[in-house]
């Protein structure tokens, strides 16, 4: 009996070692003055476990963009996932930015708030929802800022995050041109969406006009997202909408970005995206 509980507090050590980069670039909040339903709880402070962060009542984007020279003008939101109780911020989150910038694609990490957090009032489609579309929207109204092309930018996510990427994409609106948030006039509709192991895939549907999708799952995941996934590319076909889908016969659910990952088809995932976003033209070839 040792052997199997010196393994666990090897783990459990583990798991407390990891923690999130000392120096991360500062976060900016989708909302000056506090987001819409949670002005009153704006200044509370976030609650960090390792890299998992929960307690989100400020929903911010962090920002890792590339040096002007070094721009393609192509950006992503990375959406991170955690059941929407937790946002897994470590191989879903700050790594996968980092790999973005240093190949000239402008990321920004999302923060949102979490429907499904122990005493949340929050709702997904009321409220973590209004948060990525305003990330949409203040990365475009900023876009000259950051040397992006406001016709390139996409929203990517995992798990829980790829739900709100998938509803990003099934949902949006052109801006409102009056408005006298100027945030607000942008378009909350991406140029691309990229679902990684996304969960709810029966409520996603498609339609004529939407943005291209890239998948890429796992086969070992659960059916409603492994099987899902399948169908989904078979809706997106059926509109005639471009997908590109990445079944990983030997990954199941959470492989995310690890730098230090031991070598895999499912580990490269990334390298695919960025093809498909050369082949597809919304990234240029370097």
């Amino acid at each position: 009996m040792i052997r199997p509980i010196l393994a666990l507090f090897t783990l459990q050590a583990a798991v407390l070692a990891a923690e999130l980069p000392k120096n991360l670039p500062p976060a900016i909040p989708l909302w000056e003055k506090g987001a819409p339903g949670s002005e009153a709880r704006a200044a509370e402070a976030e609650q960090i476990e390792g890299t998992n962060v929960c307690n989100v009542h400020n929903p911010t984007i962090t920002p890792y963009v590339p040096a002007a020279d070094q721009s393609t003008g192509t950006a992503v939101i990375i959406c991170p996932g955690g059941g929407h109780s937790k946002l897994c911020l470590g191989h879903e989150g700050y790594a996968l930015a980092e790999w973005f910038q240093e190949r000239g694609i402008a990321a920004f990490v999302l923060k949102y708030r979490l429907a499904r957090e122990k005493g949340s009032t929050y709702t997904i489609q009321d409220h973590a929802m209004a948060d990525a579309r305003r990330a949409i929207r203040l990365i475009r109204s900023r876009a000259d800022e950051w040397h992006l092309k406001t016709d390139r930018l996409g929203i990517l996510g995992f798990s829980a995050g790829g739900e709100l990427a998938a509803f990003a994409a099934m949902k949006n609106d052109p801006g409102q041109k009056d408005a006298t948030d100027p945030i607000e006039r942008q378009s909350s509709r991406p140029d691309f969406q990229a679902l990684i192991y996304p969960g709810t895939s029966a409520l996603f549907s498609a339609e004529k006009g939407m943005p291209p999708l890239f998948i890429a799952a796992g086969y070992s995941d659960r059916p409603d997202i492994s099987e899902g996934m399948a169908t989904l590319y078979l809706k997106y076909k059926a509109a005639g909408v471009k997908a590109e889908m990445h079944m990983y016969a030997n990954a199941g659910h959470g492989f995310g970005y690890k730098p230090d990952a031991k070598p895999s088809a499912a580990a490269r995932w990334p390298e695919r995206f960025t093809e498909w976003l050369t082949d597809s033209g919304l990234l240029e070839a370097r």
